[in-house]
């Protein structure tokens, strides 16, 4: 059964239809043991250190959007318009009676002069006077809400309102980050925090990039989840372009060093569960070797568990060894 599935993952590389002559030569590695960093892998997501959203605070509909997801904008700068008739209405009946109560303190002053009003009355409008003038400025800053403006210079990571859409106060308009400052946060169960204590490096993995990063800091938040009794860390990226808040990653906190057997990813023959190499022998024959692998240490290597040894030359380019053994026979 194991001869069977090599000789069918050996055909299936054969066949890819890609032209390669045989008298190329094979890029061959041979294995040694190295020093590898040991390490407990945990998924995390990518979040922003620096992010803000932006919502409504006053009631009206959306009249005009002036930026969109993905979009960079400056700190002031006009995101969207709000109706605010209803603001601006009020801000006027303030106004009038701020000016009311304005022109009856004045009048209650000169009466007081004259004596013909206690100091009693004098301070009820002067109270009033001053409610007044408070209502006036609440109103006026009501009315400057119904334009949206970017809290922070950043990204526009999403918008979460059209044009047409109905803002109520607390309603999210806009979600800002600043892409120079991005972190991961990894979720860690409780057996594993004694070992925490001590990391302070990690390597965070992007496998939808296929990138590995090196993390400039690694902080373990000292609370746990009730619930599900795992803690949260915080590792900190270098400035990275082509990663964003929201993206899947997986941390690997590194908590010592070993020598290991390593063979590089790109090796690696793989069909369903079945993972083979070719290996290059003394006579340079070339045998599709079977293998167990252990976890991916980092740089586009894995280790090997069995299968190799030290000294073994492996072919990088499993496709053309297999067009090789083809054109022998």
């Amino acid at each position: 059964m194991k001869i069977n599935t090599l000789r069918l993952l050996a055909l299936a590389f054969t066949l890819l239809p890609i032209a390669v002559s045989a008298a190329d030569p094979l890029p061959v590695v041979t294995l040694r043991l190295q020093a590898v960093d040991l390490t407990f892998p945990a998924e995390a997501v990518v979040e922003a250190v620096q992010q803000a959203t932006v919502g409504a605070q006053v009631a009206g509909r959306v009249l005009q959007v002036l930026a969109d997801a993905g979009q960079t904008v400056a700190r002031g700068e006009v995101l969207m318009r709000i109706d605010a008739r209803e603001a601006g209405e009020a801000a006027r009946a303030a106004e009038a009676q701020y000016n009311v109560a304005r022109l009856n303190y004045q009048r209650h002053k000169q009466l007081k002069e004259q004596k013909f009003v206690s100091q009693a009355a004098l301070d009820k409008v002067r109270a009033d006077f001053d409610a007044a003038a408070a209502n006036r400025n609440a109103a006026g800053a009501s009315q400057s809400h119904a334009t949206i403006v970017a809290p922070m210079a950043g990204i526009v990571a999403r918008r979460h309102a059209e044009a047409g859409d109905m803002a109520m106060p607390g309603t999210p308009l806009f979600t800002i980050y600043q892409p120079g400052s991005l972190r991961v946060t990894a979720s860690v169960p409780q057996h594993r925090l004694s070992a925490m204590r001590g990391v302070a490096l990690a390597k965070v993995e992007f496998p939808e990039l296929g990138k590995w990063v090196e993390a400039t800091a690694v902080q373990v938040l000292p609370t746990a989840d009730a619930a599900t009794h795992v803690s949260q860390v915080r590792v900190t990226l270098p400035a990275l372009s082509d990663v964003v808040p929201g993206m899947f990653a997986r941390v690997h906190f590194v908590t010592g060093r070993a020598d290991k057997l390593t063979v590089p990813a790109s090796a690696v023959l793989r069909r369903g569960e079945v993972a083979a190499v070719y290996v290059q022998t003394a006579d340079d024959r070339l045998s599709l070797r079977q293998l167990r692998l252990g976890e991916v240490v980092g740089n586009g290597e894995i280790e090997v568990l069995a299968g190799l040894r030290a000294g073994d030359k492996v072919v990088t380019d499993p496709v053309k060894a297999a067009i090789q053994i083809q054109s022998d026979k």
